[in-house]
């Protein structure tokens, strides 16, 4: 099958066409910094669809070729093939100047970059795209979004799976698709910059070893030390560093790189010197002692509290259906937080607060609707709960795009889509069925695009009729996800007689052009706090040290924290999904935000919430993945603050100034 023999059509605008290179490569594992490449297929293509080069090739990893039964490559196969450095001239000059394209994009990107780096080369990549987050912006109506649904809706042969040149010139195909639907939408591309990075960031780095103590607290004058002090040491020492680190860890204290106010002691010989360190415990009055004393108190540490277990499950929940509450275990019922934490809090209490476990369902809080602008819909109360049923959710299998209006006003009429049974989506893609035009609303720049497709588009009274609505022509997925509202409680399933999966959860915002969004996300123990600094995630550390939590990027408009719940240490109880704006622009500004919570990268989403109730927050909680029992529970929150992203996480115990 050659590419060159047939027209690739691609739309013809600057927003479109670029000198592709679609990649794809086989490997012995899932991580990068460990696992090799085993195969490797690049199909180079212009901006007038011609296919300009291919090249593809077995590489010898010099090591075990792992899951055989998923790629077909035993070692006998691979031997004799040449290395990654005898080909990596050859495979940089066909990605020279060129988007990379690849299916998970950040996979393919990240192995490469390793294997580069291991070479003691360059990866030449400035920019990348990834069809699946293209495809989740587009949202055709698939069950998932794997390489192989994806070729059979758009009418792409697929011939030999985990075949790395088959599995690129599907990939094509796919573009191509993706590209015409792309246009048809006018969706911006979610190009990926990928600015050189230190060779550093690929180097293999040993995990660190999670303390198994809970913290019992500060040091008390003249007490002893106690299994699960943080523990942080400044400046100059007598013994070396690495010594000193290595015999509280061994006596069961947790070495930590920053102060918080939640540091037992700082060790320094120099307490009046003016590193970070020294100022952070002046300021939050942690106590002080010098490395002779540190030595001393070494040798004899108290027995600590150890991290609660917890047991795997061993039940298969099922996953609840879109229409109706989670019912498989009791579930929290957090209380809504304000919008806007500065409004009720002091400016010492900027400290996310954890609502207590309930043993009654959640229910969602009633919305407060606000008065109306000049020209705005009135929204209308939703009817009593003992009345809901099958008949007041005439928005069922809806998906609505509310365009227009001030931002209290557009929440509030996603609101009420939610309550009529339909999803509010907040970009156009191939999955809305309708649209709503509040003030203004009619000026969006999308209207011409929503013109042209036909799609119904109504005012705000719409949303006050709660009659039978006739979806029309919309495609129907055979799953759909169930959708939470603010607050809403749901188990994560778990498939029978298999581990807990990898859970995605996908935050994505409309494009914005005049601030950046950053996704992060913290591991906490029983106490609210991370165990260690490398459990907070973000864009400078976007990797757990067991790789049980990873920060994926797939376009300036969506990120994604993965998390490999099965993997989790025991100490973990919580991961906190948050996101933070760099600079004075707001989350009121931004808007509403989307997240999907799916099993796998390419997963279908299984519950999806819409949180817009923000006004002049600069940091944002999403949303939580915690233990409840045997299970674990996916809770969405919304819950934002005024302060930026260093004071959210010296409230978990991190200090990232340092």
């Amino acid at each position: 099958m050659s590419l060159a023999s047939a027209s690739f059509d691609v739309p013809a605008t600057d927003h479109y066409a670029h000198d592709w290179a679609l990649v794809d490569v086989e490997t012995s594992g899932l991580v990068a910094r460990r696992d090799r490449v085993l195969s490797v297929a690049v199909v180079t293509i212009g901006p007038d669809g011609e296919q300009t080069g291919e090249f593809s090739t077995l590489l010898d990893p010099g090591c075990d070729p792992g899951p055989v039964h998923v790629h077909g490559l035993t070692a006998e196969r691979l031997r004799g093939s040449p290395t990654f450095d005898q080909v990596a001239g050859r495979i940089g000059a066909m990605l020279q100047d060129r988007v990379l394209v690849a299916h998970n994009a950040q996979f393919d990107y990240d192995f490469l970059a390793h294997e580069f780096t291991r070479a003691r080369m360059w990866l030449p990549v400035s920019q990348r795209l990834c069809t699946l987050a293209l495809n989740r912006q587009v949202d055709p109506p698939t069950d998932d979004m794997k390489l192989g649904t994806l070729a059979a809706h758009y009418g792409v042969p697929q011939q030999h799976a985990h075949d790395a040149l088959d599995d690129t010139r599907v990939l094509a195909g796919i573009l191509r698709a993706s590209l015409r639907q792309a246009a048809r939408l006018d969706l911006p591309l979610p190009l990926v910059a990928c600015p050189p990075r230190a060779e550093s960031r690929f180097t293999p780095q040993p995990p660190k070893t999670p303390c198994a103590y809970r913290n019992p607290g500060r040091l008390a004058p003249g007490g002893p030390l106690r299994q699960g002090m943080k523990i942080a040491i400044t400046g100059e020492t007598a013994h070396a560093r690495a010594e000193l680190v290595g015999r509280a860890v061994a006596a069961g204290l947790n070495m930590m790189a920053s102060v918080s106010r939640h540091t037992s002691v700082l060790v320094t010989n120099e307490p009046a010197c003016d590193s970070t360190k020294a100022r952070r415990a002046l300021t939050e009055g942690v106590p002080v002692i010098d490395e002779h004393t540190f030595l001393r108190l070494l040798a004899d540490v108290r027995a600590g509290t150890a991290h609660e277990a917890t047991a795997a499950p061993a039940v298969t929940i099922a996953p609840p259906d879109a229409a109706t509450a989670p019912a498989a275990a009791p579930a929290p019922a957090p209380t809504p937080a304000p919008a806007s934490a500065s409004a009720t809090a002091t400016a010492s209490a900027q400290v996310p607060v954890t609502e207590p476990e309930s043993t009654t369902a959640p229910v969602p809080a009633e919305p407060v609707l606000p008065s109306p602008s000049p020209g705005a819909a009135v929204p209308v109360p939703r009817q009593p709960a003992d009345s809901v049923g099958s008949l007041d959710k005439p928005l069922a299998g809806h998906r609505v795009l509310v365009l227009g209006g001030v931002h209290a006003d557009a929440a509030a009429a996603r609101t009420r889509v939610v309550e009529l049974g339909g999803s509010a989506a907040i970009n156009l893609s191939a999955s809305v069925t309708d649209v709503v035009l509040l003030a203004r609303g009619e000026k969006d720049r999308r209207m011409s695009r929503i013109t042209a497709l036909e799609l119904p588009v109504h005012d705000g009274h719409w949303l006050t009729a709660p009659a039978s609505i006739d979806r029309g022509t919309a495609a129907v997925r055979a799953q759909k996800p169930q959708i939470l509202p603010r607050g809403g409680v749901t188990d994560l399933p778990v498939p029978h007689g298999r581990p807990a999966p990898d859970w995605y959860i996908t935050a994505s915002w409309a494009p914005q052009t005049d601030c950046e969004i950053d996704v992060v996300a913290f591991l906490l123990d029983e106490d609210e706090q991370v165990t260690f600094d490398e459990e907070f995630i973000f864009y400078g550390a976007p990797e757990s040290p067991a790789g049980t939590v990873r920060l994926l990027t797939g376009g300036p408009a969506e990120q994604t924290i993965a998390v490999d719940v099965a993997s989790l240490p025991p100490a973990t109880r919580k991961v906190v999904v948050a996101a933070a704006i760099d600079g004075v622009t707001t989350f009121g500004t931004v808007g509403a935000i989307q997240i999907g919570a799916a099993v796998g990268n390419s997963g279908a989403p299984i519950a999806r919430a819409t949180l817009d109730a923000a006004t002049t927050e600069r940091t944002m909680l999403l949303a939580e993945i915690y233990r409840r029992g045997p299970l674990w529970r996916l809770r969405t929150v919304g819950q934002g603050y005024d302060h930026g992203l260093d004071a959210l996480a010296r409230g978990y115990g991190v200090d990232i100034a340092d």
